[in-house]
């Protein structure tokens, strides 16, 4: 059982979308999610919290610009609102998106998976390990799906995709037509770093 772990996504539902059923199957310890956006939303923000218990998870949730316009933010805003909102700055495993995105295309999405992986390359948060979800719609023309050459590939059991599934219906409140509900993975997939040269030339070759 690895002891820590922080996920840091741009939305509350991110965190279970991409990664609940590995994280929930891993047991980790200590578990703390952040979001980066929506605390003013008085929907999201207080199913966040459950979501958190339901997790056994800490967490904390920002308050970053998510309008439809997608303006773009500066990376040290980013930045700054990622180290002054968790607990500490060193985990045994740190979960994000990928600076691709997982659809076509969320800027959100983007721009915080660049800026934790920077964060991570520069030393500024450190883990023994770092994930980037992988997945991809292939420009929109399917749901977003798992990608197949990502290394580190985890098919669900359906007890704990039921789970996952649940959490996204149920507490989030997503009808069963819509694309959350439609979108849940069962396969989840990440690209995994052990080492700070690996992810940055990785960052240089592949985004």
């Amino acid at each position: 059982m690895r002891k820590s772990v922080a996920v840091i996504v741009a939305h509350p539902d991110d965190e279970t979308l991409w990664a609940a059923g590995t994280i929930l199957t891993e047991k980790f310890e200590d578990c703390f999610i952040l979001s980066l956006c929506r605390l003013s939303d008085t929907d999201r923000s207080p199913k966040f919290f459950r979501v958190l218990d339901e997790w056994g998870a800490s967490g904390a949730m920002a308050d970053l610009d998510d309008g439809p316009e997608q303006l773009s933010l500066d990376e040290e805003l980013i930045t700054s609102t990622i180290l002054s909102h968790l607990p500490r700055l060193s985990f045994d495993m740190i979960y994000t998106h990928s600076p691709a995105g997982e659809y076509t295309r969320h800027k959100r999405h983007e721009e915080i998976g660049r800026t934790v992986l920077n964060l991570w390359i520069s030393g500024r948060l450190r883990s023994q390990e770092l994930r980037l979800f992988a997945y991809e719609d292939r420009n929109k023309s399917t749901l977003p799906k798992s990608i197949s050459s990502a290394p580190v590939q985890c098919r669900l059991d359906q007890e704990i995709w039921q789970k996952k599934y649940r959490i996204i219906t149920d507490i989030y409140g997503f009808n069963k037509d819509s694309f959350e509900a439609r979108t849940t993975p069962e396969q989840e997939a990440f690209w995994q770093f052990t080492s700070t040269t690996q992810a940055a030339e990785w960052l240089k070759k592949d985004i």
